[in-house]
């Protein structure tokens, strides 16, 4: 964008299209996309001209910027283990103010945007842009709050954050709330000291965020990206609530390739989505610029959060222990992601499916939560590539390409949490065995209170129960078994998703919908040999297990747990 004459009037300035920053609209389709790499770092030549609308901020940095190389993994782990708990965070942190001074020095790629409304252009009288806050709960490394601080800092405008409360959300838990509200009061400090307010409403997005927009005459409003139908339905509502002249953007801030770029279609398979992500990545897995400290100061009065108020607020079952072993926010997740660096990485790869064994990442919590970014995690461990490559490429496989076609399933497939999502085949094999003699039948209460005569599947529900998180591997198992012990296929998945929902810190999840349903419903799977009650969808039972790893150590250590419920 060219430089505009001095004498062009401050309002004549919030003209600025919202469509000049983006160039992704709903209706585009994959194929139909140019390329725009993201730059992070770029190397630049002398007087060269950057293919972008930041060009005239970028060249008044060039002279200042350099870009030194990234450490690589082998370099990284030289030493051994001397980081200190806070040393990677400090690392990450100085990375980015090294590489950017702002998001304005920065290619930001357009494609991850798309504008939601008619309007595109922001009002002559606005008085700030303001993000909406739900999926991606995190100040740095977050693709929507740097995308609204680069149309505040073009106009001139203070910037806003919002987050909304409500009581009751998708069956979550006093656990699921105390790590949600506890992580927000890291942003809230960390927002003021960037000189960004956050405003904490208490209510449904719909009704809050027009309000607020309309109160405090804001120009633009920027939120997260989220597959669910929840947050559909809220953006849904939201625009018709909106004033007409305000537009609207989504970000996806939670994907590495965004969810519309990765895939236009509901994909089948692992191995059909596998090489559209992994092709994109040179152009997606780029560093972050960092939030900065917003120069234009708030013009609205924000008042002091009464977290104790929030906490009484709130209409949730609160018998549901909060956990010890995951600290909420962002800190505590990249402690957590440096701890799996130095001391579990190296063993991802041989132990990944053995319940026994500490060889996960379990940054799940934090992934949800949206308190850590998963871009963020993959650009530290990708560092680790030459010296543990199995284990590196098998934490992006799951991490990114299985991730992602869980937020695809759930964008492009409305059923994504009931009997009609799955595809025919199971469909058809299921209905076909449903009235098939069960080896045993448990009510919910059973199930939830460990009440069945299998000790390995009471010891993993214990685990969740407990801790907030099962094994991966358990968790297959787990599901599987509750189809094996129902009335229907239907009443499974009922049961498997409530249990998964009040328990584990990451459920209401995308990958919690599509680990229910590849479970019982054979999604992403493909047909195996037909057997009673599972009909054609993958079988799993207690002796498979025996030979993958050591039941009766498992099963010691969470009976042992019990208490602790």
């Amino acid at each position: 964008m060219s430089k505009l004459p001095t004498n062009v009037k401050k309002a004549a300035t919030k003209q600025l299209k919202l469509d000049k920053l983006v160039i992704q609209s709903p209706g585009k389709t994959a194929r139909a996309r140019s390329k725009s790499p993201e730059q992070g770092p770029p190397r630049k030549k002398p007087n060269s001209q950057l293919n972008s609308e930041d060009e005239v901020e970028a060249k008044k940095q060039e002279t200042k910027q350099t870009f030194p190389v990234f450490q690589s993994g082998m370099a990284a782990s030289s030493t051994g283990n001397t980081k200190s708990p806070c040393q990677l965070a400090e690392e990450i942190k100085c990375k980015r103010n090294e590489l950017f001074e702002s998001v304005n020095a920065f290619r930001f790629n357009k494609k991850r945007v798309q504008v939601l409304t008619e309007a595109r252009e922001f009002p002559e009288d606005a008085q700030g842009i303001l993000y909406w806050m739900s999926r991606d709960q995190r100040v740095q490394d977050n693709w929507a709050l740097l995308y609204a601080q680069k149309l505040a800092l073009k106009q001139n405008l203070p910037l806003y954050v919002c987050f909304c409360l409500v009581p009751t959300f998708l069956n979550a838990t006093i656990r699921q709330y105390h790590f949600m509200l506890e992580g927000l009061k890291e942003v809230q400090k960390e927002l003021t000291d960037l000189n960004i307010q956050f405003h904490l409403l208490i209510g449904l997005a719909k009704d809050q965020v027009p309000k607020f927009v309309a109160e405090h005459k804001i120009g633009g409003l920027i939120c997260d990206f989220s597959p669910l139908r929840t947050h559909k339905n809220w953006l849904q509502e939201m625009r018709k609530n909106l004033p007409s002249n305000v537009p609207l953007a989504q970000v996806d801030a939670h994907n590495v390739v965004p969810c519309w770029i990765a895939s236009d279609k509901l994909e089948y398979a692992a191995r059909t989505i596998r090489n559209k992500i992994n092709s994109k990545l040179d152009e997606y897995l780029s560093e972050f610029p960092p939030v900065i400290s917003h120069p234009v100061p708030a013009q609205i009065d924000c008042k002091p959060i009464d977290w104790d108020a929030c906490f009484k607020s709130l209409e949730c079952d609160q018998s549901v222990k909060i956990v010890k072993w995951a600290s909420p926010g962002y800190l505590a997740g990249i402690k957590n992601l440096e701890d799996f660096i130095q001391n579990r990485l190296k063993n991802y790869d041989s132990d990944r499916n053995d319940p026994n064994k500490n060889s996960l990442s379990n940054m799940s919590p934090w992934y949800h939560f949206g308190q850590v970014s998963v871009q963020r995690c993959m650009v530290e461990v990708k560092k680790y590539a030459s010296k543990f490559s199995n284990s590196v490429k098998g934490l992006m496989e799951e991490t990114i390409v299985r991730r992602e076609l869980a937020d695809n399933f759930c964008y492009y497939q409305p059923n994504y949490d009931n009997i009609n999502g799955a595809n025919e085949w199971a469909k058809i094999s299921l209905d076909a065995h449903r009235k098939d003699k069960r080896p045993a039948l448990y009510s919910l209460s059973e199930l939830e209170n460990f009440k069945t005569a299998d000790k390995l599947w009471n010891a993993s529900q214990i685990q969740m129960r407990v801790e907030g998180k099962m094994h991966g591997f358990m968790r297959m198992y787990w599901a599987k078994k509750i189809l094996e012990w129902t009335e229907s296929p239907e009443q499974a998945l009922e049961y498997s998703i409530y249990l998964n929902d009040k328990y584990n810190l990451d459920g209401r999840d995308p990958n919690g919908y599509v680990g229910c349903m590849w479970s019982i419903c054979g999604i992403h799977d493909q047909g195996w040999a037909e057997r009673a009650v599972f009909g054609k969808v993958r079988y799993m039972n207690f002796e498979g297990c025996k030979r993958k790893f050591d039941i009766e150590r498992y099963c010691l250590k969470y009976m042992a747990k019990k208490s602790e419920i």
